[in-house]
Order: structure tokens, then sequence, then C-alpha cells
């Protein structure tokens, strides 16, 4: 089964190390975790596994696809989605707008079809709303199908992003804090759609950034932890919870006390 893997992977800015190398893997069918303290890294790495930054160290490889040098509209292609740690919506349009810009990907009329609004454009127009509409089904959002995205509370804005991300029908789904701001409740929900995510099918391979610890406890198969950009633990979550580094991490030493 294909999984996202990087190799020696580390970022520098000007004099400054942000990401020791390391490795990790992000493997099909199955939710990985990145966590660490603010300023650990995290998005640093999603930035270089999406083309945002370039590598200074190491490779990155999705199956036989070198993505190391890809740039970001290359690594969407190869099937990759992302959603961001702030939420990036057009705020005017409608729900249904905003999830739709992620069917570009799989748009195949040809750009006069779609000025002259030609049959086939229309079809493949109709098919893209109906995928988009089962998004909005099993996320519980179709009531607000046309409703502008920036009137929605800030967890239905969340909502509407990761069905954006969805919208792409990507391989590798990259959550970065998906639930920062949103109750136990909702969280769980959300869980359980990630589960299926990784679970259904041929599975997507999931990469989950954040900070709420129960939930990467309750969700997690694999997790990695970062400290200052440097890999400190990796491991199951009940291994890595328990990890006296990671304690330390998050909660400082005796001294720090």
């Amino acid at each position: 089964m294909t999984s996202l893997v990087l190799k020696g992977v580390g970022k520098r800015f000007g004099g400054l190390q942000a990401v020791s190398p390391f490795d990790m893997e992000i493997a099909r069918g199955k939710i990985t975790g990145l966590i660490g303290p603010n300023g650990a890294g995290k998005t640093t790495v999603v930035n270089l596994i999406t083309g945002v930054y370039k590598l200074s160290q190491g490779n990155i490889r999705f199956g036989d696809i070198d993505l190391t040098e890809a740039p970001r509209h290359e690594v969407a292609r190869a099937g990759l989605a992302r959603t961001y740690q702030t939420i990036r919506l057009l705020p005017d349009a409608t729900v249904v707008a905003n999830v739709m810009i992620g069917m570009y990907r799989h748009q195949k009329t040809s750009l006069v079809s779609q000025l002259f609004g030609l049959p086939s454009s229309r079809a493949e127009t109709a098919r893209f709303r109906d995928e988009v509409f089962r998004l909005l089904d099993r996320f519980g959002m179709t009531r607000y199908a046309d409703y502008p995205a920036g009137s929605l509370s800030y967890g239905d804005q969340r909502r509407v992003e990761m069905m954006r991300a969805l919208a792409l029908k990507p391989e590798v789904l990259l959550l970065d804090e998906p639930v920062a701001g949103i109750n136990e409740v909702e969280a769980a929900g959300l869980g359980e759609i990630f589960r299926d995510l990784a679970t259904e099918g041929e599975g997507m391979a999931v990469l989950l950034i954040e900070h709420n610890m129960r939930f990467v406890t309750n969700l997690c198969d694999y997790v990695y932890v970062l400290d200052g950009g440097v890999l400190i633990a990796e491991g199951t979550a009940t291994q890595v919870v328990n990890n006296p580094a990671v304690i330390t991490a998050y909660l400082g030493d005796d001294k720090d006390a």
C-alpha cells in the first residue's frame, strides 16, 4: 500500500535550523499524528510536504512519485490535499462555491466549453455539484449550502475547508489543527469522519497535526513528536504520551515548574 515517505527531511531559514533532518512515513489506511508544543515545526513540515517551502535537506516520495522539488500544483495533482491552521475561505462566496473550488483537479472540459456553456461543461458542473452535496451531507452542512462561508461559525468554516480539501479526492489528506476551537462533541464527530476516510475502500493516508491530546490518543495509529524542530519521540499514541521526553516538552521539567 502506497505511503508518503519523508527521508532526512530538514529545513533551514538562514542560520536557523527550523526542522532538523528526520524520517516520517504517512501510510494509507492509517491516521498518523504529528504533535509538539507551539513552535515545534509541525506546520513547517506540512509546508515542506506541499511545496510551500523548499527542502534544505532530504527527499519526499509518494509511491513512485518524487515530490522533493515539486511545486504546489504538482503536489496537488499527485493526490495530496491540506487544510490550514488559519482558515482560508472566500468569505463572500457560498459554501457550495467554496467547496467546488476543490474540484478543479478533476475538470476535463475545455475553457471554450465552459465559456459558452456547452452541454459537456454543464454536465460536468452538475456532476461536481452532486459530489459537493454528498460532502455537505457527510459533514452535516447541507442546510448551509447557499450561505456565504464568512457568515458561518468558526467550527462550520473549519468544516467547509475540510470539504474543499476532500473535493480534490486526495490520496493523502494533511489536517493542520482541524478541531482547534471546536467542542469535544463536534471533534468526536469529525474524528469518526477522519477514521472512515482512512479505512474505507483503499483508504487515505491521513496526517493529523493537533494540540488536543485526547483527540490524538483516541484517533492516531502512530505519532511523531517534534520539539524545537527536533524529532524527540515516535510510536503508538500510548507510547508517546507516556514518554518522559514528551512530558517534559509539554509540561517542562522540575526546575521549570
